[in-house]
């Protein structure tokens, strides 16, 4: 990411998505920026803030699109979650705090991946080690018997020099394996919250349960790789590691944010609405969150908010909270012309997707010119009669001109198949002059 300059990352990004260059131009920005208060001098890097971004359009324009790859590209620690999943403190449900806990996650699994791959080829040696162990087991030699014990060490040799060629990944052994609850995965389940301390004595309390296993060699050789990775890699260095990335370079995506707009009502569920903007009004402000791995500071996390606002608007949010996100971005509505080119542009567009799903049935899949434009005004067309979804509208129409076909390609005898102008008004003509049915239908 540090050699990525914000043309660099619009480039990347119009790889996937098309149009909405201002959104893209906003977050390049704000990206670089994170880039550039690394270099800054230690006294002025600590009052260089991010400018959060409000993403405002109608669904299915390309913002959550744009985050996500967004994310792919940086590598920073990224979480996207929805508004709507949080209540304020003393309702039923997830508190905003949580999603600075899972971006702590993430990071951590994103850490733990590199520290892994740093300390592959000691594990490696040492699950060689414990492989030989289980396809040799050691048997009680009496004392002084060397042939016995050379006899042995060939025995081992033979056996190391077949792993290496590849020679036993089929052979079956038995494993040992731990297994250790956590009060994580019990409440998780059950869709429950925990206090941070109160969860790190009920993990000490659950008890650890061993079993026996019989897997392949090749099914083994990943299970223990995961056992002697993790004793070689330092867990407080990952702990420390994450919560500096997050600290640094964290970004989170909070999407439906229009959906926790709300009047200053004193009943009903505008009550949980302000409340949840007022309890995220100090994560994005900056504060300190507790986390099982130590606190977490969010001074200096990317927020990008996004939201259609179709029955509210920005300023609808707290004042507060509108001024801690000052680059408001607006994305527009899809044209006709968009559409032709979501059918055609991106890497692995939904036509290629399609053509490519077929093609492991034998079936060779051509778009002609006329078809990409019928698509296109179809869901153009739609969106405007009835609710406008945007892009998505292109997944259904799809699925309806591909029905038969996909339904039919095991047992096809014709392995090429063009589709033309002529065969989607066949497959969709009569859904698209029934207003009432294409509302259901497409």
């Amino acid at each position: 990411m540090d050699t990525l300059t914000p043309r660099q990352i619009v480039v990347e990004l119009d790889k996937y998505i098309v149009g909405q260059p201002d959104a893209k131009r906003a977050v390049a920005v704000a990206v670089r920026n994170r880039w550039r208060r690394q270099r800054l001098a230690e006294g002025m890097r600590q009052d260089v803030y991010p400018k959060n971004i409000l993403m405002v359009g109608p669904t299915g324009v390309g913002k959550t699109e744009i985050a996500r790859r967004l994310a792919g590209l940086t590598g920073a620690p990224f979480i996207k979650v929805e508004a709507t999943k949080f209540t304020e403190v003393g309702y039923h449900g997830r508190d905003v705090d949580s999603m600075i806990r899972d971006l702590l996650d993430s990071a951590i699994a994103m850490v733990r991946n590199e520290m892994t791959e740093s300390v592959q080829e000691p594990a490696m040696r040492h699950v060689e080690d414990r492989l030989l162990e289980y396809l040799l087991p050691g048997e009680h030699l009496a004392p002084g018997d060397d042939d016995a014990a050379a006899r042995r060490q060939r025995t081992r040799e033979k056996l190391r020099e077949q792993l290496a060629a590849g020679l036993l990944e089929d052979r079956q052994i038995e494993l040992s394996l731990e297994q250790k609850a956590t009060a994580a995965n019990i409440l998780g389940a059950a869709g429950m919250e925990m206090d941070v301390d109160l969860q790190t004595m009920f993990d000490k309390m659950l008890p650890t349960r061993r079993e026996t296993r019989r897997m392949t060699v090749s099914e083994a050789r990943k299970v223990l790789l995961a056992q002697e990775a993790e004793k070689l890699i330092d867990k407080e260095k990952i702990h420390r590691t994450a919560i500096e990335r997050v600290e640094q370079s964290g970004i989170v995506f909070l999407d439906e944010i229009d959906k926790i707009c709300g009047t200053e009502s004193k009943h009903g569920p505008d009550v949980s609405r302000q409340g949840v903007q007022r309890d995220l009004l100090p994560i994005v402000e900056g504060s300190t969150v507790i986390t099982k791995y130590g606190p977490v500071k969010t001074d200096h996390i990317l927020f990008v908010a996004a939201g259609a606002f179709h029955s509210s608007k920005p300023s609808d949010l707290m004042p507060e909270l509108q001024g801690r996100f000052p680059i408001r971005v607006e994305l527009t509505d899809l044209s006709k012309e968009d559409f032709m080119r979501i059918l055609r542009e991106p890497k692995n567009a939904l036509t290629t997707q399609m053509a490519a799903l077929l093609g492991t049935e034998g079936l060779t899949v051509k778009f002609a010119d006329d078809a990409i434009d019928e698509m296109a005004q179809i869901a153009y067309d739609v969106n405007r009669r009835t609710q406008n979804i945007g892009a998505r509208r292109l997944y259904t129409i799809l699925e309806r001109v591909f029905e038969t076909i996909s339904f039919e390609a095991p047992d096809m005898t014709e392995k090429t198949v063009t589709i033309t102008a002529a065969y989607v008004q066949e497959r969709l003509s009569e859904i698209v002059k029934d207003e009432d049915l294409s509302k259901f239908i497409l």
